[in-house]
């Protein structure tokens, strides 16, 4: 169920970044024309509950600002005049930072995010806070709070009858509908992979500590980070860019690329994602990039004693660090209380308060499972990672990003084995804290929606493999919106 009619000034948030820039320079775009078009087509998908926060009359005023200056002939930064969004439990000056949750309603943070400033020092508009899976989760989006529509949740713009992903729901739904031109989402599992292959557009999750983590309410500080999501990969590349004030890409041709083909990540898949993800293949291997077959690489194995227990044990320290720190006024214990999810308050009832985590039909201690992981765990799968691209030679791994098209949204999508088909993929290369990028490569012929595929690098290796992900995308083209 597509959400929207095409219309004249809708069609201006179609533009990438730097299209609508050139138009700017050209005389033949405003940004208050570009932002108005983004917030009608916000006012249209009032159904697919994006937005927490939808602050048009500030942006309008910011746009506003940007073309006077233009006129003046001041200096135009990067982003003068495009509107982005902002996940919200990242902090931005003056707007509620909610992170989905009823338990942080009344929270306006005084200051950005150094994530958030970097952009805005850039030029660019915040449009408002986006929607996302309570207190990040999770990772389909399936939350009942803040929502601006009939429904539950935030719905996918290409199929309304399902969900976004998550846990940065709202910023991948927002570009998939043309609501923004960019986003910032936060990653801990797959958060700014899971939405974006579901809703059609391109990010990267960075290297592990690349990013500054404060002005975050957290999960995981040791797997959280925050991570940019745009309609293409030079706009992916920009924004990275413009956060860790490293612009250069290094040039690459075909005959460079080696990707490996780990077989325990194309498994479970569905039918459109497996046709689109082998035709993907194919057309890889037409155009000369090396594929290389890792079979048995171990990687799932090695991930799954240290994945949910550092994100469970971590959770609760975590969570009363950051309320100390910014003088929330309420205990980890007040803020379970508060919240709206059913997924989520059994999550923080049985297993984060509790400090226990389910193994076997037992609930067990989580802080030896914890310590396991950090003193050996998390190595092993770091090296393993390691040796397959030194082993290989590889550029990174390559495999479809979620192994189902968006699930139809209802209370079951929030079930284990729902969580366990979006995520399986993503949360290894999170665990060993490497970059990944995801790109859509078509949509599926039964379903009609986006799939994704997804590239894990070497630790560190972020613009080169930005720079893959540009070549790709120029053999796969871009989805159009919805």
């Amino acid at each position: 169920m597509n959400m929207f009619e095409p219309g004249v000034a809708h069609g201006l948030s179609d533009l990438t970044i730097a299209e609508a820039v050139a138009a700017f320079g050209d005389g033949v775009l405003t940004s208050v024309e570009l932002v108005q078009a983004c917030l009608e087509r916000a006012e249209d998908g009032k159904a697919l509950n994006v937005y927490v926060t939808l602050d048009g009359a500030g942006a309008l005023q910011a746009a506003r600002a940007a073309d006077a200056a233009r006129k003046a002939g001041e200096p135009q930064r990067p982003l003068s005049g495009i509107p982005v969004v902002i996940k919200d439990n990242i902090h931005t000056a003056d707007l509620p930072c909610t992170a989905g949750s009823p338990a942080f309603a009344g929270f306006v943070p005084v200051e950005d995010a150094p994530t958030v400033r970097a952009l805005r020092e850039a030029g660019a508009i915040i449009l408002g806070k986006t929607n996302m899976h309570e207190l990040a989760f999770g990772a389909t989006g399936y939350n009942g709070a803040f929502n601006t529509g009939a429904d539950v949740g935030v719905r996918n713009p290409y199929d309304s009858t399902r969900i976004a992903g998550g846990s940065s729901s709202g910023s991948a739904a927002a570009l998939g509908a043309r609501m923004a031109l960019a986003a910032l989402g936060t990653d801990t599992g797959g958060s700014m992979r899971i939405p974006p292959a579901l809703n059609g557009c391109a990010a990267l999750r960075p290297s592990q500590g690349r990013y500054s983590d404060r002005g975050v309410i957290p999960i995981a500080r040791s797997r959280d980070t925050v991570g940019p999501m745009a309609l293409c990969m030079a706009d992916v590349a920009l924004l990275d860019g413009l956060i860790t004030q490293e612009y250069a890409l290094p040039a690459i041709s075909l005959s460079d690329v080696r990707l490996g083909i780990p077989d325990e990540f194309w498994m479970n898949l569905d039918e459109d994602t497996q046709a689109c993800a082998e035709a993907a293949l194919e057309r890889l291997r037409q155009v000369g990039i090396t594929l290389v077959p890792v079979m048995q690489a171990g990687l799932l194995a090695l991930n799954a004693p240290v994945g949910f227990p550092v994100v469970i044990h971590e959770a609760y320290d975590c969570m009363v660090a950051y309320l100390a720190e910014h003088g929330h006024g309420m205990t980890i214990e007040q803020v379970g209380e508060q919240l709206h999810s059913p997924d989520v308050r059994f999550i923080y009832e049985h297993w984060v308060l509790p400090r226990k985590i389910p193994q076997g039909d037992q609930l067990v201690d989580v802080a030896p499972l914890y310590q396991a992981a950090q003193n050996g765990g998390r190595q092993a799968l770091r090296e393993r990672y390691q040796d397959l691209f030194e082993l290989h030679q590889l550029d990174g791994l390559l495999f479809p990003t979620t192994t189902v098209v968006a699930p139809l949204a209802n209370p079951e999508v929030n079930e284990p084995h729902s969580f366990e088909r979006l995520i399986q993929n993503t949360e290894p290369g999170a665990s060993a804290g490497l970059p990944c990028i995801q790109l859509p490569i078509g949509r599926g012929h039964g379903s009609g929606l986006p799939v994704g595929i997804e590239v894990d690098g070497p630790a560190g290796s972020d613009r080169r493999l930005l720079a893959i992900g540009q070549l790709l995308e120029s053999l796969f083209g871009r989805i159009g919106r919805a």
